[in-house]
């Protein structure tokens, strides 16, 4: 490993594959390329990890569900917010789940990913209407468990990785205690990027 960066070490040989694989002439050494890549890199890391925290970005007050709500309820309640989901709270105020889309359509029989044009042929060529099924049933019963949180000084970088990686929109942002303190989605996080 590179104690620069934290880099692999890049080979001779991975440096002249680089370098033949450019259009046209290159005229530096291998030693001088993967220097420029090291210096390249911690600039990069740098400026990723200067952009600031959760706190910074975050939106507040969070628009939060209670545990005990119906799903009929909760989906009101977003769509009157104009929001795609929400942590639900339990009865101390902490998040014990988030609520989204992706878990009405999951409960539907659907994929996380389906489009409403989806929903609607689905409902238009099959008998009933598969969210009649869900009117009384509680958020506790659709909301995904256990909820993915972050802090306030939780870096911008690991708020963008944490999304990645659990495939999410949003991420609640929680004091010591669990309890909601904002929000940071992923239109926050390209907002953060940008420099918006």
């Amino acid at each position: 490993m590179n104690d620069q960066c934290g880099l692999p070490d890049l080979t001779e040989e991975d440096v002249l594959d680089a370098m033949r694989s450019m259009q046209g002439y290159v005229d530096i050494t291998p030693g001088t390329f993967r220097e420029i890549y090291a210096l390249a890199y911690d600039l990069a890391l740098k400026r990723v990890t200067s952009m600031g925290k959760a706190e910074d970005i975050m939106t507040a007050p969070v628009h939060c569900l209670r545990t005990g709500m119906s799903a009929s309820e909760a989906a009101a309640h977003m769509a009157g917010l104009g929001i795609s989901g929400a942590p639900v709270l339990d009865g101390q105020g902490r998040i014990c789940g988030v609520v989204s889309e992706k878990d009405y359509l999951r409960k539907m029989g659907l994929p996380g990913t389906a489009s409403f044009m989806t929903v609607v042929a689905t409902c238009l060529t099959k008998p009933g209407c598969m969210v009649a099924d869900m009117r009384t049933l509680p958020v506790d019963g659709i909301m995904s468990i256990p909820p993915v949180v972050a802090s306030p000084r939780t870096s911008v970088a690991e708020l963008s990785e944490m999304l990645a990686r659990h495939s999410i929109n949003r991420l609640p942002i929680c004091d010591e205690q669990g309890r909601p303190v904002g929000i940071v989605t992923r239109t926050d996080l390209v907002g953060a990027m940008c420099g918006r």
